[in-house]
């Protein structure tokens, strides 16, 4: 049986994939040079890093956008990576890009979330300009921690106790760019900043559904004419969308009906389940608890574990390493351990 080595699977991907793709013997490599892998290429090398890791395993138990869920079928951030690497993949296999590259950057995009999904992010933002001595309302300060850049800290400092996990410059301009105003640099890395929209728009609807909050009918029904009636329309709606409008284009886009009909149920999600409604209702005891878990930390700085405080960062942005790195769960019981007198939990 002939063994297909790392060469091999380097020329395959000039003959197979399109010449717009990220070749992996093309990478601009590493922040720390490494000896090549000889049955990998560097971009499964990196696939595999992130799927091993401990920031990867947490993602189990941290809140997509239901806080605590009763059922075991609602999603998680675990869950939701895998997601979106699926409709990635979808994506890049008829363009010709990179699966491999697109892959890795689709398991890692979320790593540096926080524990209950967005509000977190917006509490430490608030706990570090407090700290800071800044005004916490003033619109350049609510993003002074972003999950985004927390991801590509992990992967380059936190990870594998506070070595990194070294990765391809190209993963890691994936993971930092895939929200927000910034743009990847490769075609493989645009395509998850996409898919990452596709999979949440249509994976939320799908969870507010079987929660009793949405039904069908109450979804905008324009955007339904357009993109379907079910998740799994929605979701083939628009990837064939854009592998055909990114196939004439030469970049990775969505006809302008189709990203119409999308970001109008992006908008009804923000206006009736991300921003207000029963999803929500846990939120202020969420960020209430992250703020007093930062605050305890910043006065019991000798408590966060040595992995956090392994490089010379000011002490805020160690305990926003520590506390972002928290499960829901984990926080919840630590705050308990914390602040709530163990006589009055045994009552």
């Amino acid at each position: 049986m002939r063994v297909v080595s790392r060469q091999d699977l380097e020329r395959h991907e000039h003959e197979m994939l399109s010449e717009d793709a990220a070749f992996a013997d093309s990478s601009t490599g590493r922040l720390v040079p490494e000896q090549p892998d000889p049955l990998r290429t560097c971009y499964q090398c990196d696939r595999d890093r992130i799927l091993h890791s401990k920031s990867f395993r947490r993602l189990a138990h941290k809140t997509q956008v239901f806080l605590a869920p009763e059922g075991d079928h609602y999603r998680t951030r675990l869950i939701h990576s895998l997601e979106v690497g699926q409709v990635a993949r979808s994506i890049a296999r008829p363009l010709g890009l990179n699966e491999d590259l697109t892959e890795a950057i689709a398991l890692g995009h979320d790593l540096g979330h926080t524990p209950f999904g967005h509000v977190g992010e917006r509490a430490l933002s608030h706990a570090l300009a407090l700290h800071r001595g800044l005004n916490p309302n003033d619109p350049s300060n609510r993003r002074l921690f972003s999950h985004n850049e927390q991801g590509a800290r992990i992967v380059e400092v936190l990870e594998r106790d506070g070595h990194g996990l070294n990765l391809s410059r190209e993963v890691v301009d994936g993971i930092l760019c895939h929200t927000g105003a910034l743009r990847a640099k490769t075609l493989e890395g645009r395509i998850v900043a996409l898919a990452d929209r596709i999979a949440y728009v249509c994976h939320d609807i799908d969870d507010a559904e079987r929660a009793g909050l949405l039904r069908e009918c109450d979804l905008p029904s324009e955007s339904r004419e357009i993109l379907g009636g079910s998740s799994s329309e929605r979701i083939e709606t628009m990837v064939h969308d854009v592998v055909s409008r990114s196939a004439q284009t030469g970049d990775i886009e969505m006809s302008q009906p189709v990203h119409g009909a999308m970001m109008a149920m992006r908008s009804f999600l923000f206006d009736n389940l991300y921003s207000h409604g029963d999803a929500k209702w846990e939120e202020p005891k969420a960020y209430a608890m992250l703020m007093e878990l930062f605050a305890y930390f910043i006065e019991h700085l000798d408590e966060v574990p040595d992995e956090y405080r392994i490089h010379d960062d000011p002490p805020d942005v160690q305990v926003a390493d520590f506390v972002s790195g928290m499960t829901d769960r984990y926080a919840v019981r630590l705050y308990e351990k914390l602040k709530i007198p163990q006589s009055w939990k045994r009552r």
